[in-house]
């Protein structure tokens, strides 16, 4: 059985119980989950990161592996799946939250989502209960990977403290494609054309502002931690309008945002996509200390960085939505020396967060003892 930590007046556990049914190579499971830190140990392959993406989905999204709900669903399963959370809320009441993904040979699987049993219009509607955050393997080569990343890193940033910016994103995207294939087929009907430039202006300038504002909140935050063990990342942000300088009133940035789109028809015709945007941002991070581009850092300073965001953004969601956030930390100890460890864990139990985190090996969670609950994970089993 998983063995739980010491009773703490001061605990505040988010998610209490977990609930899976076909997920992965879970068929079925029933987690009560009594602590703060919740350690996944076992082997590679046995399901602990399967377990941490179940949890991202009690988020907007397709969770922290961006995962189609084919590949979601087990193998020889019912073709769906489906995520139960059973969710204390900081007033102290209790949320029951249901992601289902029922299978349909016509149309496709259809995700539905239930918050105390009434279906959710949208998504979005899980953020008025949690905020997920998460650092996996995968995100070890953001500052060296293409800048589609970083936006994504970005956004999913924005996302936590601004519910509204996903459906803007969608939108922009939406409108964009609509205008790249009127483009395409030369179809250059000034009006029609207009019409799709003024409200990629307005959401383009929305998303960019929205992006702005992360940055310089998320400065603010590094900036208040003092005496991390982790470094300090000095953040810059290109809004993807080349030199535009986006200060001034919204209503004549529209204006000439959408201009400009005007004047660049026949450049984005030949070059078959839209050139100039939100969609072409790029988030650059510099280590501070040595003044030097995370790309150019070695690998363990860059993930020290990038856990040092990630601490910096919990602490901002907390501050700008009144929420804790859940944190999923994948695999994280066996990258930093113990200090480091030791010290995160420090950090995070300051916070007052629930984190999820995953390992190979127990041991590597030694400075938890007390604090955590420990789960083996063997075989898509919590024992």
């Amino acid at each position: 059985m998983p063995s739980d930590p010491a009773p703490g007046p001061d605990a505040r556990i988010r998610v209490a119980g977990l609930g899976l049914v076909d997920f992965r190579n879970y068929p079925t499971l029933s987690l009560n989950l009594s602590s703060r830190f919740v350690v996944f140990h076992g082997d590679n392959g046995a399901g602990k990161t399967n377990l941490l993406e179940a949890l991202s989905l009690l988020s907007p999204g397709r969770g922290l592996r961006r995962a189609s709900y084919g590949e979601i669903a087990r193998a020889r399963g019912s073709g769906g799946f489906s995520v139960r959370a059973r969710l204390r809320e900081e007033d102290g009441d209790v949320r029951d939250l249901l992601t289902l993904v029922r299978p349909d040979e016509e149309n496709g699987a259809n995700r539905i989502l239930r918050i105390d049993g009434a279906q959710a219009r949208t998504g979005d509607e899980l953020l008025d209960h949690l905020r997920v955050v998460w650092l996996t393997p995968a995100m070890d080569g953001l500052f060296t990977g293409p800048a589609a990343e970083r936006r994504r890193f970005l956004d999913r940033m924005v996302l936590t403290v601004d519910p509204g910016h996903g459906r803007r994103a969608l939108d922009y995207e939406k409108a964009m494609r609509g205008r790249n294939r009127l483009l395409s087929e030369d179809r250059m009907d000034d009006g029609w054309l207009s019409g799709i430039e003024a409200q990629m202006a307005e959401l383009g300038l929305a998303i960019a502002l929205a992006r702005a504002d992360l940055v310089e909140r998320l400065r603010g935050s590094i900036e208040s931690i003092g005496g991390s063990p982790f470094p300090v990342a000095d953040l810059h942000l290109q809004s993807g309008y080349e030199e535009l300088d986006l200060q001034g009133a919204a209503v004549d940035l529209e204006d000439r945002i959408g201009a400009r789109l005007r004047a660049r028809r026949g450049l984005d015709r030949a070059a078959g996509r839209t050139l100039e945007g939100p969609h072409r941002g790029d988030l650059d991070v510099i280590h501070r200390a040595k003044s030097m581009p995370a790309a150019l850092s070695s690998t363990g300073e860059q993930k020290a960085l990038l856990v040092g965001l990630v601490i910096a953004h919990a602490r901002l969601v907390e501050a700008s939505s009144g929420m804790t956030p859940l944190l999923l930390l994948d695999e994280i100890a066996a990258h930093l020396d113990p200090g480091r460890r030791a010290a995160l864990f420090d950090i995070l139990d300051d916070l007052g967060v629930q984190a999820f985190l995953t390992g190979t090996d127990a041991g590597l969670f030694d400075a938890l003892a007390g604090r955590a609950q420990m789960v083996e994970i063997r075989n898509g089993a919590a024992l």
